[in-house]
């Protein structure tokens, strides 16, 4: 069972409260002490899948991932990047990692696309009394991830409480993976943090290996650069 306890209101990756398997705090203190070096192993998940391939549907949305994640690459960063759509597929967030930029080992991809989604939405006619609990898995509910890795442990749990509806991803994060490599944290049920909606929810809809050899290309060039 993993508990996690987090402050909506200045959410910024504040994750307040971690009592999970060792396992995990393994992977964790990993993820912490390594984020610059390259900890991700760039294994094909077995799912891939093209433009041409079952996932075709899902290409526009990915390769615009994909462009976040060279940009990403650009700054020397590690390669992510990630989009966040509505329910009607429109384009509402989107994020790349900034770990080195901010000097701060939270500030993954989902991260700050999250926090640009709570930007946006407590200035949408929420500024003066901010976002509740039950408002933020309401919204989250509706939304889709596209991201060019699997979720970290780390992010997958943020995922997880805040409701989002379905994860889709490129190649699998064979280390710190939170989304079937390491821990399934995406399929079980968790006991959320008292004042959302549903205080046992179950978790969402992930499929990974969409354009994977693109990610992978990516993470591998960066590899490249960091390395003596």
């Amino acid at each position: 069972m993993l508990f996690v306890t987090v402050d909506i209101h200045v959410f910024k990756a504040n994750f307040l409260l971690f009592a999970i398997p060792p396992l995990a705090i393994s992977c964790i203190q990993q993820i912490l002490v390594a984020t610059v070096s390259f900890g991700i192993n760039v294994g094909i998940c077995s799912h891939n899948k093209t433009k041409d391939g079952h996932h075709s549907r899902y290409y526009g949305l990915c390769k615009f991932s994909l462009d976040q994640a060279k940009l990403a690459l650009d700054s020397l960063e590690v390669p992510v990047g990630c989009t966040i759509v509505n329910e009607g597929n429109n384009v509402i967030a989107s994020g790349r990692n900034r770990t080195t930029e901010s000097q701060n080992a939270t500030r993954h991809v989902e991260m700050e696309a999250i926090d640009v989604l709570l930007d946006q939405w407590r200035k949408n006619g929420l500024r003066k009394t901010g976002l509740s609990k039950a408002q933020v898995a309401d919204k989250f509910s509706i939304c889709t991830l596209y991201v060019t890795c699997e979720l970290c442990i780390i992010c997958a749990a943020a995922l997880f409480i805040l409701g989002i509806k379905q994860v889709y991803y490129g190649c699998a994060n064979d280390k710190f993976g939170g989304c079937r490599s390491i821990l399934s944290l995406h399929s079980g049920s968790i006991q959320t943090p008292t004042g959302f909606r549903d205080h046992t929810r179950k978790g969402f809809k992930c499929q990974g290996g969409i354009m994977a050899s693109e990610a992978i290309s990516l993470l591998r060039t960066f590899k490249g650069q960091v390395s003596p």
